[in-house]
């Protein structure tokens, strides 16, 4: 029979300062969340591989930037790729920062110092958004194709013309995949951040920006001169291209 913990959510504390990281364990738990608490993204590394391998997977990472060695932002690149959410923890002066993590896939910040309640709180409403999105029709079963492009969603694979298997993040999958079923359809930043990042729509518009300038330099023949996503100026994106579903092809054979 499952210990009644094993229904509660499960957080990962990332942060080097010891006088912030061990009362907040502690009061999160107190607040319904059973912690494990390290001090560098090394620690973390290790401790999701541990996971792995005794079950224990966290539901949320609540995540410093600034820490000796690795930083958060490479550690919060590697999470987002797993699909684990993310909170990052930044101080007052870190803005920059701030907007590299949600653009690479972060789904919320809280700034240094903070309440503990309002933190609390932003913690519950992106497990709940995680919820959601769990619980959201699985990908479609067959490919899309357009303009020699193909996308495989089960299993997140876009080749090109020539048989070619381009990586792309998670970020630029649920963005490629928001246009793909919506083709030619003008598709505007509040939309798009609601669809992709699954978060409020006045968190930086500029994270939408630069996700479609990736997603460009990977699909467009001259990403400075866009043929397939187009801007519609005043409006948001829109992909110029007609779209197919076809049947999935044989996982052993690639194009």
């Amino acid at each position: 029979m499952p210990s009644p913990a094993s229904s509660l959510p499960r957080l990962l504390l990332v942060d080097d300062e010891a006088s912030l990281r061990e009362p907040l364990a502690s009061y999160l738990e107190r607040q319904g969340f059973v912690v494990r608490a390290v001090a560098s993204a090394g620690a973390a590394r290790g401790m999701l591989e541990e996971g792995a391998a005794d079950l224990w997977v966290p539901d949320l990472v609540l995540l410093d930037i600034m820490m000796p060695g690795e930083d958060g932002l490479s550690l919060c690149r590697h999470l987002a790729a797993r699909d684990i959410p993310v909170i990052l923890l930044t101080a007052r002066g870190e803005a920059e920062d701030r907007i590299t993590g949600l653009e690479i896939g972060a789904d919320d910040y809280v700034v240094k110092p903070f309440e503990p309640r309002e933190l609390v709180a932003r913690l519950r409403t992106v497990l709940r958004r995680a919820a959601r999105a769990g619980s959201s029709p699985v990908p479609p079963e067959e490919d899309f194709t357009f303009e020699g492009w193909r996308l495989d969603p089960l299993r997140r694979r876009l080749v090109d013309a020539e048989g070619a298997v381009v990586a792309i993040s998670s970020v630029e999958f649920r963005l490629l995949m928001a246009f793909l079923e919506h083709p030619r359809q003008v598709l505007d930043r509040d939309r798009l951040l609601d669809m992709v990042q699954g978060r409020e729509a006045h968190l930086f518009d500029r994270a939408v920006d630069n996700q479609v300038s990736r997603l460009r330099r990977k699909i467009e023949a001259d990403p400075r001169n866009p043929q397939l996503i187009q801007t519609v100026w005043g409006g948001g994106y829109m992909l110029a291209a007609d779209v197919r579903r076809v049947g999935q092809q044989d996982p052993g054979k690639g194009g």
